[in-house]
């Protein structure tokens, strides 16, 4: 089992930014691929964006060029810096965590991630 436990979401402006935090327990770190997911009412759960050991990111189109995902390896955290952020950005963001698998590839479909944190509320205003 893998615990995950995000924090730092809030209410922000557009153009604003904000930093999310993703704790890990249970298992290695480094044995999962960590996603970052979001959902605003009524939509689907959308990925955001991955990293797999060794430092290799896959991003979502729409927030190219203003998130970045990281990783703490020794913190057993992964975060998820939002900078320019816009009204559509507001939706419950969540932590996940996939089994790596051996191989390179970082997924992106919601059932390919085993273990899930509670969510964070992110809530840009224009």
């Amino acid at each position: 089992q893998v615990q995950l436990v995000e924090s730092g979401g809030g209410l922000v402006q557009a153009g604003g930014s904000l930093r999310l935090s993703c704790a890990a327990s249970g298992r290695t770190f480094s044995n999962y691929v960590m996603g970052w997911f979001r959902q605003a009412p009524g939509k689907e759960r959308e990925f955001v964006q991955g990293i797999r050991s060794g430092g290799s990111t896959r991003t979502a189109s729409s927030v190219r060029g203003r998130f970045t995902i990281s990783d703490d390896n020794a913190k057993n955290t992964v975060y998820l810096q939002m900078n320019s952020l816009k009204p559509e950005d507001t939706a419950v963001y969540y932590c996940a965590a996939a089994p790596s698998k051996g191989s390179v590839y970082i997924p992106a479909r919601v059932n390919d991630f085993d273990y899930w944190g509670q969510g964070t509320q992110v809530t840009v205003s224009s």
